[in-house]
């Protein structure tokens, strides 16, 4: 499976969102993400992954800033405080949360 980047943003201004799930089976989930001015999200239950799709601006995880660009990998572990912050207008990612096991 291939998701386009190009296809993906139009999927998400298409619905009006800030995020839009565009895969997910029992291991992960993904999504791309396209904050207005300002990132809201909160701490999650599951690990994830962002690969930046477009922009640059500066990421915050706990307390530690970084700068990032289009391109970049950035993981974060469940639980943990992030958001990204001072980022440019076009600035878009994709976003990967990868599932627990389930338990049998």
């Amino acid at each position: 499976m291939i998701l386009s980047a190009a296809n993906a943003a139009e999927q998400l201004e298409e619905a009006k969102k800030l995020f839009l799930v565009l895969f997910e089976n029992e291991s992960m989930l993904a999504e791309i993400y396209k904050p207005h001015k300002i990132d809201l999200q909160q701490p999650h239950d599951q690990d994830e992954v962002y690969v930046v799709i477009n922009g640059s601006g500066r990421f915050v995880l706990e307390d530690q800033v970084s700068d990032f660009k289009t391109g970049d990998f950035i993981f974060v572990k469940a639980g943990q405080r992030h958001r990204f912050q001072d980022f440019t207008p076009d600035f878009s990612t994709w976003v990967i949360f990868l599932k627990k096991p389930k338990e049998v």
